[in-house]
Order: C-alpha cells, then structure tokens, then sequence
C-alpha cells in the first residue's frame, strides 16, 4: 500500500497546483471585496447579492434557454446518428464513430471560425445562393449562427454516449419483443429507447453543461451581443478586472454544474432501479 502512495504522490501534489489551490483562490475572491491583490481584503456577501440585479438574472435565464434548447436538438439528432450507426457493423459502427469524434481534435476556436467563414455574409452558403441568383442572408450575429456553432461543438458529446448504451443492447431482447408481438415502434420504446435512458442520461447532461459554460462560440458568433454565463465570467476577469465579482458568477456556475449532475444521477438511479 505504501508503495502505491509514493507512485500517486506525484499526481496528488500536481492536483493540489492544478486544481485545490486555484479553486480555493475562487472560494476567497468571491467572499471577499478590495480588488486582485488580496490586500485590505474584506469579507462580504455582496458579490453574490450583486448576482441578483435584473440585468444578470437574465444572463443567467438566456443561458440556461440556449442551453436547453441545444440539449432538445442533440438529443433528437444525436439519438437518430447514434440508432442509426449502430444498424452497421462493428467494423463500420468503429469508422463512423470516430469520424464523429474527429471534429473534437480540433481546437474550439479553429471550428468556430470555420463556422464564420461560412455563416458570413460572403461565405459558403451567400456565395451559394448567388449563384442561383438569391439575395444573401444575414445569418451572423444571430440566435441562428449561436445555436449552430453551439449544436455542431455539442453534438458528438450526446452521440458518443448514446451509441455505447445502444450498442450494450443484448439483440436477442429485441427478438423476444418482437417474438411477444409487439411491432418495431413499440420494440423501440419498449426495449432499445429504455435500455439506453443511461446514455441519454449522460448525453444530456454533458451537453447541457458545456454548453451555459461556453463563451468563445456566442461571442465569436454572436458578435459580442451574446452574454452569456461563460462570457460574463470571462468578462469580469478579463475587461472589467473585478475577480471578486467573477468569482461569485463562477461559484455560481459551479453549483448550477454540481446541481445537474446530481440531478442526472438520481434520475438515473430511479431508471435503474425501475
């Protein structure tokens, strides 16, 4: 036992940098008032009271819409990707999967500006219309160009799991259903749908957290008239300086993150136990 701990040690302490001493530094600055230098330093709560004014409440709610919103279509596309590469076989299910996860070798701000050079109002789809001789249309700095930079960066984080829990699935309970007389939809619901509610489960709710904590998509793409959670985290730290009041927003987060995750589990053990 002690033989492991000396190999571990190294990774613990790597953690303690990396990971416990920066969030501790967050849990300070968010209870604490007199700007960067921890210096005069003051406890107080009223950076989080600061949370409640009108004007971040609705940061917070347009954050959670469009993340919602981006969960309804993943989960819609994501499910019918994921059902439908595993109607291949396993050689093929593997080369489609991992053209799925390709994209997500590339940087997030690389795919973003790809989507610009698209969206643009010179790009690929004007340029497309131009040659049928249509007027080109506005799509940037749109809730359109947000939601698709946020659905075509989430989508392989709902797919991924989704396919796995279908993939679990033993065929031969698909051919006791069908044997029992029940149809191919109500096989469907009854069997490959139920049976794959954990990856759903986790589909949704990877998809979901990382898209209220994203900031590079709606700012690139929303023209900075997006502000979201992420981007008013990024914006107090970064333009306004003011780390006590971004900290509370990230505490915030963080609780809204935990929040979910506790939620999804309980969901998930109540399938289960079902």
């Amino acid at each position: 036992m002690k033989h492991y701990v000396k190999l571990i040690r190294p990774y613990m302490i790597w953690s303690l940098l990396i990971l416990i001493i920066p969030l501790l530094l967050i849990v300070l600055y968010s209870f604490t008032s007199g700007g960067n230098e921890l210096v005069n330093i003051k406890f107080t709560v009223d950076n989080f009271k600061r949370i409640g004014e009108p004007i971040y409440l609705e940061v917070l709610r347009k954050s959670l819409v469009l993340g919602l919103i981006t969960v309804a279509i993943c989960l819609v596309l994501g499910y019918i990707m994921a059902y439908a590469i595993t109607r291949f076989r396993d050689s093929v299910q593997d080369l489609l999967i991992l053209l799925v996860t390709i994209p997500m070798w590339i940087n997030t701000l690389l795919r973003t500006y790809a989507w610009i050079s698209i969206l643009s109002d010179n790009g690929m789809i004007n340029r497309l219309l131009g040659l049928f001789g249509l007027d080109p249309v506005t799509f940037m700095y749109t809730d359109f160009a947000v939601m698709v930079g946020l659905i075509s960066d989430m989508l392989p984080f709902m797919v991924i799991p989704i396919h796995s829990s279908i993939r679990k699935i033993d065929p031969s309970l698909i051919e006791a259903a069908h044997d029992l007389g029940a149809n191919g939809s109500k096989t469907f619901w009854k069997v490959t749908f139920k049976m794959s509610i954990p990856g759903v489960i986790n589909g949704v709710m990877m998809t979901f957290l990382l898209s209220i904590s994203t900031f590079v998509i709606p700012k690139l793409l929303g023209g900075g008239q997006y502000m979201l959670i992420g981007n008013l985290i990024e914006n107090q730290f970064i333009s306004v300086g003011n780390w006590n009041f971004g900290s509370a927003i990230s505490i915030i987060l963080t609780i809204i993150i935990f929040a979910g995750i506790l939620l999804m589990k309980k969901f998930d053990k109540e399938k289960e136990d079902d």
